[in-house]
């Protein structure tokens, strides 16, 4: 199954907030165990300097949104994914992005079942 992660939103969904680094950890070990391909999208720059699209392994690509918000980027790319996961708390997001999505999730619930 292909993960759509509004990464900010889901580090965001507790407190303190969860680092970058270690979200990323998380949600690769989690697509290992549950054999899902993730998008992890941040802001503006994403780990290590990310902007655009970086391959981190046969799983997971980390995307920088660069000048448009991670929220505009999911906008244009989930809907070409139909059948595909999205992760955010983010109700206009949602409405924009989650119609053609199997499966919309929470950001903090998802955050729950990371170590699951």
């Amino acid at each position: 199954m292909l993960v759509f992660v509004d990464a900010n939103n889901v580090r965001r969904s507790q407190w303190p907030n969860v680092p970058d680094e270690e979200l990323v950890a998380r949600l690769r070990a989690w697509a290992e165990r549950h054999d899902h391909e993730l998008v992890i999208v941040f802001d503006r720059e994403a780990p290590g300097g990310t902007v655009g699209s970086q391959r981190l392994d046969e799983r997971t690509t980390l995307v920088g949104s660069g000048r448009e918000s991670a929220d505009e980027w999911l906008i244009g790319e989930v809907p070409a994914h139909p059948g595909a996961w999205l992760v955010t708390s983010d109700r206009a997001l949602r409405a924009a992005a989650g119609g053609s999505a199997a499966r919309v999730i929470g950001g903090g619930s998802f955050l729950r079942q990371l170590d699951d």
